[in-house]
């Protein structure tokens, strides 16, 4: 049965990040889910210049390639990697322009936005000691329809996970025929999780992608089929993630699936994790729309909400000031 949290009553100046979320989508009994908020400060997925986060981050050159280390972090013990595979160089200005986080840049608002929605399920992820590694490792990102932000969240809360010294984290591009995630890092042209899924002779650990961003890898989206949401309903996807989160206790999978009304794909995935986010749009989602699609992504566990593109903060937070840095 799906968990909703219920969430406790307070004044209006001192709501919490997941009750302003609640009560703007006040879905009911069975659609009680707890929510928080993430946004950049324009309430948008693009920077103040219009960059757009969909875009490809510049392509690196093999003089950006260094030679991969042991692991990632030392003090989490070896990751499993190939001897001879290449880190992977990210943009970091790249990053910035995009609006993402970017790794061991300034504290900003988004950044503190994304350390609050991670905590929790990271909280989750470490009670979480069922089999398969638990599947509360594994995280959904959806929304209920295209331009909710879903790739934007998804790509800053993993890169915010990477930050973590106790975690590692595979940022899965699960959107198989608009494979965002892909597009932003390069590797659209890349072997993915569908070429594993739909090929047994290729392993997905070999469809990894290690980046210089210490804990931080990506699983292309791989070549699109006629039967995406078939391969992933097959005994094969639960092997393959099952050895994905058996091979490395320290790693989180996080999981940017299509918006679950446009696509079947994301109803599917919901089999096969623990926990799932619901993007919802500051004043764009409607509540039939949010309602229909966590119904279709109801067999998750524990569904949560994130509220993305708020532009307003009763409470007049500004995280990042107090570090001297100011929201960017």
């Amino acid at each position: 049965m799906t968990r909703y949290s219920p969430l406790p009553s307070t004044s209006k100046d001192s709501e919490s990040l997941l009750e302003r979320a609640s009560k703007k989508y006040d879905l009911g009994d069975i659609r009680r889910t707890s929510a928080v908020k993430a946004a950049s400060k324009d309430g948008n997925q693009h920077t103040a210049s219009g960059s757009d986060p969909m875009q490809a981050l510049p392509s690196d050159t093999p003089e950006s390639h260094a030679a991969v280390q042991q692991s990632h972090r030392p003090d989490l013990g070896d990751a499993p990697t190939q001897a001879a595979r290449k880190l992977r160089h990210i943009d970091r200005t790249a990053l910035r322009e995009a609006n993402f986080i970017i790794p061991d840049g300034p504290v900003s608002g988004l950044s503190e936005e994304f350390r609050i929605v991670k905590r929790q399920l990271l909280q989750n992820a470490e009670e979480d000691t069922g089999p398969d590694g638990g599947l509360a490792r594994r995280i959904l990102i959806c929304s209920a329809k295209s331009g909710d932000g879903k790739t934007f969240c998804a790509v800053n809360l993993a890169l915010s996970i990477a930050a973590e010294r106790d975690y590692r984290v595979i940022l899965v591009d699960a959107d198989f025929a608009k494979p965002g995630v892909s597009r932003i890092f390069g590797l659209d042209r890349e072997q993915g999780l569908m070429d594993a899924l739909s090929n047994p002779d290729i392993a997905i650990n070999n469809c990894i992608v290690d980046t210089d961003i210490p804990g931080f890898s990506v699983l292309p989206a791989g070549k699109q089929t006629n039967n995406d949401t078939e391969y992933l309903a097959s005994s094969r996807t639960s092997a393959l993630l099952a050895q994905l989160a058996l091979d490395d206790p320290h790693r989180i999978l996080i999981f940017d699936s299509p918006p679950a009304l446009s696509a079947s794909p994301a109803s599917e995935l919901a089999n096969h994790v623990g926990q799932a986010l619901m993007v919802v749009r500051a004043d764009k989602t409607s509540e039939s729309a949010l309602s229909d699609a966590l119904t279709l992504v109801a067999r998750c566990p524990n569904i949560q909400l994130l509220l993305n593109g708020a532009k307003f903060s009763p409470t007049g937070r500004s995280f990042g000031s107090y570090y001297g840095y100011g929201e960017q």
